[in-house]
């Protein structure tokens, strides 16, 4: 198993997950160019994708889709409302474009997505699951429903957003109308929320967690793995460890 993300944060967001053999890339908010490059680094190539996962139509997590399906002729898995939202859509092979429902499945690769709570159509974080290895994708977090309490319990590798410290939002130059978007029920996950949740979660065994889709304006990495892990401590939660995933080019779990 192989967890790499390639970019992770308001300026793109791509992740590319290989379990028993099987290949994915969760968001494609970077250049096509930039994914061949992270591939490259890891020893994968786009052409070996067996699945494009889109999370939502947000720019920051489609940017790079229309040139890296047109090149790889790779499917492309989302909700049917969101593809409705994707400016690119015309432009893609028509066979490329596949509607998501409530699973899929690649060869033993199960695939679920889970409702979350973000200003997009039809937004969802995404459950990976290989053999007993349970893998989550769940950022851009308005809010913690039952539903993604539910996805999250149990994971083995999580990949979860911690995108701003509250005090520097609120103290930053953003403008008050998308403070209030960040900060509000559609909007993001801050350090002391994704620790809280973190610290409640239901866990067996060890817990590798990457936090993911941190502000590059309101956070900072040591602040968001120091408040998180502060509260961590603060809970016994010994068996959680955390990953940063900026600012390092690639950041890797490998199994």
């Amino acid at each position: 198993m192989q967890i790499h993300i390639l970019a992770s944060g308001s300026t793109g967001n791509a992740a590319f997950i290989e379990m028993g053999g099987h290949k994915i890339l969760i968001d494609a908010g970077i250049s096509t160019r930039r994914i061949e490059k992270g591939l490259a680094e890891v020893g994968f190539d786009p052409s070996q994708l067996d699945a494009v996962l889109i999370t939502h139509e947000h720019i920051d997590h489609i940017q790079g889709l229309d040139v890296l399906v047109r090149r790889y002729k790779v499917p492309v898995y989302t909700r049917p409302a969101t593809w409705e939202k994707i400016p690119c859509r015309d432009k893609l092979p028509r066979e490329c474009c596949c509607e998501l429902g409530s699973s899929l499945d690649l060869g033993t690769m199960k695939i679920e997505p889970f409702a979350i709570s973000h200003d997009a159509v039809d937004p969802v974080g995404f459950c990976v699951l290989q053999g007993q290895t349970k893998t989550v994708l769940a950022t851009d977090l308005g809010k913690i429903t039952p539903t993604v309490e539910e996805a999250l319990a149990y994971a083995n590798n999580l990949i979860f957003e911690s995108n701003h410290d509250p005090v520097m939002l609120k103290e930053g130059p953003y403008p008050p109308y998308l403070k209030r978007r960040i900060s509000g029920p559609q909007g993001h996950l801050s350090n002391q929320e994704a620790g809280n949740v973190l610290a409640r979660v239901p866990h067996a065994g060890v817990m590798q967690v990457f936090l993911a889709h941190l502000s590059q304006q309101n956070n900072f990495p040591h602040l968001a793995m120091g408040t998180v892990g502060d509260i961590l401590r603060q809970n016994g939660c010994s068996k959680i460890v955390l990953r940063r995933t900026y600012p390092a080019a690639t950041a890797t779990l490998v199994s």
